[in-house]
């Protein structure tokens, strides 16, 4: 499956983010330690290489010398195969093992040794071809080691093969799959998390705006209910016009309409107790509702009558 595109399946939180980011971290330093691992056993194998086409020279050249000797043998003391089989007890070189590291790769190693007890009492070739035999049995000494040599090259060479083509698969999926859905998955939650960074912000704003508004309501109506609920100041009694007495002009004006002789008012009799009789004759006119109200403005218009 290809990268492009792809992501893994998780919720967008700021606490995923930080384990994409380690992964991909820990992705990129994989890749890099692989690629850097497959590139020092390509340098390995191709040494081997190398190293196993001498080795297959060698061994020709040994076993070709070997073969050539083997014929002056059967030459000078004919044939000594059935004598060699009845001396031979153990063999006298051993194979030993051990363990290489290369980048990681464990790989066998042989080496062919001598055995050091033993000890050849083998009287072969006594009698005639003994000089041919010696240099038999060291020719073929020699294409052991080069044998086991090139059994060692050829072995390690197979595993570095197949270690090679793991390391190369795990590297291109590191690289085509791995670290790009990695990467998509981080690309993915930050755009999540900056939407709702977006969505916060304009929602806080609005709120803001939202109780700003009502504030401002709330001070409009407090303005207009101080402003109703203010009493004007009271008018200074200097600046302000005099007040009309009301009781006091109704009595002149009868008093002034006594003296005119007015056409509403009545002559009373002078014995009625007041020095003006017709003003007593309007309070009988009037009813005893006013009387009080017109024995009031008598009393004033006498008062006046007085002062004028």
């Amino acid at each position: 499956m290809s990268g492009a595109g792809a992501r893994l399946n998780v919720f967008p939180t700021r606490q995923n983010l930080q384990v994409m980011k380690v992964k991909l971290v820990g992705a990129k330093k994989g890749h890099s330690l692989l690629k850097k691992k497959a590139d020092a056993l390509t340098m390995r194998l191709r040494n081997l290489l190398r190293s196993i086409l001498e080795a297959k020279e060698a061994m020709g050249t040994a076993f070709k010398e070997g073969n050539f000797a083997l014929s002056e043998v059967k030459y000078a003391a004919g044939d000594i195969k059935p004598i060699v089989i009845e001396n031979v007890s153990s063999a006298q070189k051993r194979v030993e093992t051990r363990i290489d590291n290369i980048a990681g790769v464990k790989v066998p190693v042989f080496k062919a040794v001598d055995k050091a007890d033993a000890v050849s009492f083998d009287h072969t070739g006594l009698s005639k071809g003994g000089q041919q035999i010696a240099k038999a049995r060291t020719t073929f000494s020699k294409s052991v080691d080069v044998l086991v040599q090139l059994a060692t090259l050829q072995t390690s060479f197979v595993i570095l093969d197949e270690a090679i083509k793991v390391t190369s698969r795990r590297v291109n999926a590191l690289d085509t799959v791995v670290i790009p859905r990695i990467a998509n998955t981080v690309a993915y939650i930050k755009s999540e998390l900056d939407e709702l960074e977006r969505e916060e912000f304009f929602r806080l704003k609005r709120s803001q705006d939202k109780k700003k508004a009502e504030i401002h309501k709330k001070e409009a109506e407090r303005k207009a209910m101080l402003e109703a609920a203010e009493v004007p100041e009271a008018a200074s009694m200097i600046a302000a016009a005099p007040d009309k007495d009301v009781v006091f002009d109704a009595a002149r004006r009868a008093a002034h309409g006594v003296r005119e002789g007015s056409r509403v008012l009545v002559e009373a009799p002078p014995h009625a107790g007041c020095v003006d009789g017709t003003l007593l004759g309007d309070l009988r006119l009037l009813g005893s509702a006013n009387r009080k109200l017109l024995e009031v403005a008598a009393s004033f218009t006498m008062f006046a009558s007085s002062m004028v």
